[in-house]
């Protein structure tokens, strides 16, 4: 195996870890308000999210890393392309992490509600904008070459917000929504638990509809890998059943698992149908960026190579011993002291 197709392999690693976990972590932020009865519930939801959302956000940063190291013509492409809605990414991720940290730094409720509607806001455009990107990255946007031969993006960005990508969107939300009620449901006791488990089933049946059509349009769409995409759609609409059964089984964890490993198929799919492209020209085959145009040089690759290997298993062993440190419930009658904020309650 060629040192492109394993760091194709790897980025594909990083981006389903990114959205299994920042996806609950964006589900939870978007469920806040309907959750949440009172200061105690929403301080409680929060807490669920107070010693991994920092943590879950690194997923994305290597993944852009190692996508400007690996294959950086995809890199500045993308981000030259994109830059309108990653821009916006970029910045309901501060927006979110400030209010976090900022929700409890005043007695005042109407200055945290302000920061709890920051908080649904800012989980919310990331959760709907990326997937309007990765379902653009899918179908193939206009690039031409440039006249220094360069591969360049000639399009706008009303060029991004068409129907497939929109549905795309729609899937990635409430997937993520979905997601983030399984977490909830597995990570909460009393009120909070019934309600999340309430909306874990509402929001899996809308996600299945968005993603049953999305999936039916993507293989109708990209025929040539249809037989190995077919197969990946359908595993991934049996695992998310799988997941929404669980829930109303009242077993949480396996359901937290089941669309954990639905979206790990669902990503996987995206990346299967890319392959040996990283991104698609709409104006020509010809235009397309490949593993292997757009790859930087296999010495860079292999040097990479060995920081992964080492650097890799450490990440993963300190992100897991993380959630082993803070598994258990958290229910609002643990909240002592409502006034007090998120990072408070992790020292009660």
């Amino acid at each position: 195996m060629s040192f492109p197709t394993v760091w194709f392999l790897l980025i594909a690693v990083l981006w389903v870890g990114y959205f299994i976990l920042e996806g609950f972590d964006f589900g939870v932020g978007m469920l806040l308000p309907f959750v949440s009865r009172n200061e105690a519930d929403r301080r409680a939801v929060l807490t669920t999210l107070g010693p991994v959302w920092d943590g879950n956000e690194v997923w994305l940063l290597v993944a852009g890393g190692a996508t400007f190291a690996a294959f950086p013509e995809w890199y500045a492409t993308l981000f030259s392309g994109f830059y309108l809605p990653l821009f916006l990414i970029l910045v309901a991720l501060i927006v979110r992490g400030v209010s976090f940290e900022y929700r409890s730094k005043y007695g005042k409720a109407q200055w945290r509600q302000r920061w709890d509607l920051a908080i649904v806001i800012s989980s919310t455009l990331p959760a709907l904008l990326w997937g309007v990107a990765f379902a653009n990255i899918v179908r193939g946007v206009p690039l031409e070459k440039a006249s220094n031969g360069s591969i360049e993006y000639v399009g706008g960005f009303f060029n991004l917000l068409n129907p497939y990508a929109l549905l795309g969107g729609i899937v990635t939300l409430s997937v993520f929504l979905t997601h983030g009620a399984h977490f909830l449901a597995l990570k909460t006791t009393g009120d909070i638990r019934v309600r999340a488990h309430a909306l874990a089933i509402r929001l899996g049946l809308i996600a299945a509809v968005a993603a049953v059509a999305f999936l039916l349009w993507s293989n109708l769409m990209l025929p040539s890998i249809n037989a190995k995409f077919l197969t990946l759609s359908v595993a991934t609409a049996l695992f998310w059943v799988a997941g929404l059964v669980a829930n109303l089984r009242g077993r949480e964890g396996w359901a937290f698992i089941a669309s954990s490993v639905a979206i790990t198929t669902f990503v996987t799919g995206l990346f299967v149908a890319l392959y040996p492209r990283v991104m698609p020209s709409s104006l020509g085959s010809q235009f397309d960026l490949t593993i292997t145009n757009a790859s930087s040089t296999d010495y860079t690759l292999k040097v990479m190579t060995v920081v992964a290997v080492i650097m890799t298993p450490l990440v993963l062993i300190y992100q897991g011993w993380t959630y082993w440190v803070f598994r258990k419930r958290v229910g609002a009658s643990q909240i002592q002291h409502p006034e007090r904020g998120v990072l408070d309650t992790l020292h009660l």
